[in-house]
């Protein structure tokens, strides 16, 4: 439908006129040019449309309709009556920074054409406490509010106050705005909302609604078409509302939030250095907020340094009562939120900031909170939908850092002391309980383990709770547990071979080994020492001495306490410390090793005889005998490939990918490298579906350095550069280094 505001901005964009040269053509002031136009001024006088109408040069019918349109709104004018101030928008803040991508998704959505049959014209902007939806959305009005030029109306809708603005009442404020006198206004919230969806309908409104406490109360808001739109923000997610465009807004990127800061910070004659900018970013975790108090802070206080800030802040349960300023306080903002929250929400949501890790489980939470899962999963889901807990990969939560804190001084002031120890304790008791058969999965000869229903579902909980159950071993040792401790770690040590770049194996089978001191246990002792040696012969963390240190501890306890396959594990490790750096014995190794074999023969582990014909065929290779090797991997090989040899199904599964790649490169070796490439193929094929990062990357830089020639120099450049690129998800960066320039070596070589 058209208006005299609508068909004056059409008429000299035709013209191509600014309001100064239609001002100047026309005789007509800008301001009354530009109230014409945004719609405020419904009935100019006749002979001012006439002299806007010569300056356009409109003849004809336009010319009619022009005049006419005016003198309509001239007849409504005693209905409708500008309302200036009514609603106005905020300013903008003036250091604004970031949120680039953020505020282009909202001119997006503002651009999008109003004649879209699905176009609802909503969008919903939400997030947490004290992430900046408000100060976005009033900066992106401010850019885009020419595309409105009937007006922009903005509603504080106190959504998490304790009397919420009704969404009658929102109605009433923007119908004023846009002119309605009150003694007009439909008393009826249908009829209210009908008529302002048929002045929206008219006119190019921008409605903001901002903190609103669920869909109905912005419902009624929803343009029922036309070029007016409306944007709403929560900290709710508002799923509920049909159709509307979506955006969820968190914590700043790093930069952007260090960028804002120094922004603020800019009329200080003192510039802080980008190291102590940086630690404070790092401390605030991106909340705009937060940086916001920060920076006001040390503008109010020239005397502090930004140093200063982060000895304050660097103190954990110190952090949240230094983000404050006047009265903006972070712990604030998170109350508004905590208080909407039903008490068995808020219990879980305390108790929840005992999890050590960054991220966890429905399952642990319903652990700690004494609830079904399926309840603690509704709840988490509460906790999300009000911006206090975010979603993390694969089903699981997390809280921002600041919220953490926040809800842990909630918990320490509303829980009793020993309601809050026996909730950390069935935490540790679990994890520990959940690794113990989970690791069982996994052992030689194991059984099936509940809760588990498969060995891919126990792999997949080991390495999502590792952050937990690691810190759950340490809280065990420290509260006495240690036959929880050694139960735990010996378990959980038969999968550790398929994650073998995790950082920490070393640390648990240190907490397992004091445990088993403690319980006096010489055979646990022995059977964590030889664990330690084994993580110290890893060839990315090789540590000879450390090794041979615990193989040799390791084999006098285990012969004090008369466990031949713990003493036949010290020589296997043994022989392996010998191999390494700094003092090479391969003599030694070699006599360890088949002193390991006959123990193992003794005690009829066939598992173990094939590591050490492995092992014996590496020593070979090492003394220069590629033949006699070969044979070794053959003999291990004809063992692991049999049906009836009596190995496990894990074993096998765990040692083949190892045979096939020493067996492939002892080939390689002999020259007979049309046999080594398919057979090491499959050994990187083996270690892929395990997972095993560290073997795969290994048997692939072979491949490419030993195994491809010249004549396949592009098969050998791919195969370093995936090593390199394994490598360096793992952290083996300067591994990743080395293949990726051997194999610009090899692209060189190709080149010329």
């Amino acid at each position: 439908m058209s208006t005299f505001a609508l068909v004056l901005r059409t008429a000299r964009h035709e013209c191509g006129l600014t309001l100064e040269e239609l001002s100047e053509s026309s005789g007509v002031s800008v301001r009354a040019l530009s109230d014409m136009a945004r719609g405020r001024a419904l009935g100019p006088q006749r002979r001012t449309v006439e002299l806007i109408a010569d300056a356009l040069k409109l003849d004809g019918a336009r010319r009619d309709e022009f005049v006419a349109l005016a003198k309509t709104g001239r007849s409504r004018s005693g209905y409708l009556a500008a309302a200036p101030g009514l609603c106005e928008l905020p300013g903008s803040i003036g250091d604004y920074t970031g949120r680039t991508a953020e505020l282009a998704w909202i001119s997006r959505v503002l651009g999008a054409p109003p004649d879209e049959a699905d176009r609802l014209g909503a969008a919903v902007i939400s997030g947490g406490a004290g992430v900046g939806k408000t100060t976005l959305v009033v900066r992106a009005a401010h850019r885009l509010r020419d595309r409105f030029p009937d007006g922009v109306c903005f509603v504080d809708a106190l959504g998490l106050s304790r009397r919420p603005v009704a969404s009658a009442e929102i109605l009433r404020r923007v119908l004023r705005a846009m002119g309605v006198r009150d003694q007009q206004m439909p008393q009826e919230p249908a009829e209210r909302a009908g008529r302002y969806r048929q002045l929206l309908r008219q006119r190019r409104v921008l409605v903001i609604v901002d903190d609103a406490a669920s869909e109905s109360q912005v419902r009624p808001l929803v343009p029922g078409g036309g070029p007016s739109q409306l944007i709403v923000t929560s900290r709710r997610l508002l799923a509920g509302l049909e159709g509307a465009q979506r955006l969820h807004l968190g914590p700043m990127p790093a930069a952007d939030a260090q960028d804002l800061l120094g922004r603020i910070l800019a009329e200080r004659f003192d510039a802080p250095r980008e190291n102590d900018l940086r630690d404070l970013v790092d401390l605030l975790g991106g909340l705009p907020l937060a940086v916001r108090i920060v920076g006001n802070r040390l503008i109010s206080r020239p005397g502090w340094s930004a140093a200063d800030l982060v000895a304050r802040l660097s103190a954990a349960e110190r952090r949240l009562d230094q983000l404050s300023a006047g009265d903006l306080k972070v712990a604030a903002a998170f109350d508004v939120s905590y208080e909407q929250l039903p008490d068995p929400v808020r219990s879980l949501f305390r108790r929840a900031s005992l999890v050590p890790g960054a991220d966890f489980s429905a399952a642990l939470a319903s652990v700690i909170g004494e609830v079904a899962v399926s309840a603690a999963e509704d709840q988490l889901d509460d906790l999300v939908d009000l911006g206090l807990m975010e979603t993390a990969e694969g089903g699981r939560y997390r809280f921002h850092d600041l919220v953490r804190l926040y809800a842990s001084q909630r918990l320490t002031a509303e829980d009793p002391v020993e309601v809050v120890a026996d909730a950390r304790r069935r935490m540790v008791g679990w994890l520990l309980a959940t690794l113990t058969a989970a690791g069982r999965w996994f052992q030689p000869g194991g059984a099936d383990s509940a809760p588990f229903g498969c060995a891919e579902d126990a792999e997949a909980w080991i390495r999502a709770e590792a952050e937990h159950w690691f810190q759950a071993l340490g809280a065990a040792a420290v509260a006495g547990d240690h036959g929880a401790v050694v139960r735990a770690a010996g378990a959980v040590y038969a999968y550790h071979e398929r994650w073998v770049h995790w950082p920490l194996w070393s640390d648990v089978f240190t907490l397992a080994l004091d445990a088993a001191v403690q319980l006096g246990d010489a055979a646990a002792q022995a059977e964590f020492l030889n664990h330690l040696a084994y993580t110290h012969t890893l060839p990315w963390r090789v540590d000879g001495p450390a090794a041979l240190d615990c193989a040799r501890r390791a084999l006098a306890l285990a012969r004090r306490a008369g466990d031949l396959r713990q003493e036949a594990f010290a020589l296997l490790y043994t022989a392996a410390a010998h191999r390494g750096p700094p003092r090479r014995d391969l003599e030694a190794a070699l006599s360890a090793i088949r002193e390991a074999a006959d123990l193992f023969e003794r005690v009829g582990d066939v598992d173990a005889r094939v590591q050490t014909l492995l092992g014996s065929g590496v020593i070979a290779f090492d003394l220069g005998d590629a033949a006699e090797a070969l044979a070794a991997y053959q003999r291990a090989l004809a063992i692991t490939e049999d049906p009836s040899n009596g190995l496990t199904a894990y074993a096998v599964e765990a040692v083949l990918p190892h045979i096939l790649g020493h067996a492939a490169q002892a080939l390689g070796r002999l020259g007979r490298r049309d046999e080594a490439i398919p057979m090491m193929l499959r050994a990187v094929d083996l270690f892929a579906g395990l997972r095993v990062v560290m073997g795969q990357a290994a048997w692939l830089r072979i491949l490419g350095e030993e195994l491809y020639g010249d004549d396949h120099a592009a098969e050998a450049r791919e195969s370093l550069v995936r090593a390199g690129d394994l490598y360096e998800t793992v952290g083996q960066h300067d591994r990743a280094a080395y293949c990726r320039a051997r194999a610009e070596a090899i692209a060189e070589v190709g080149g010329n």
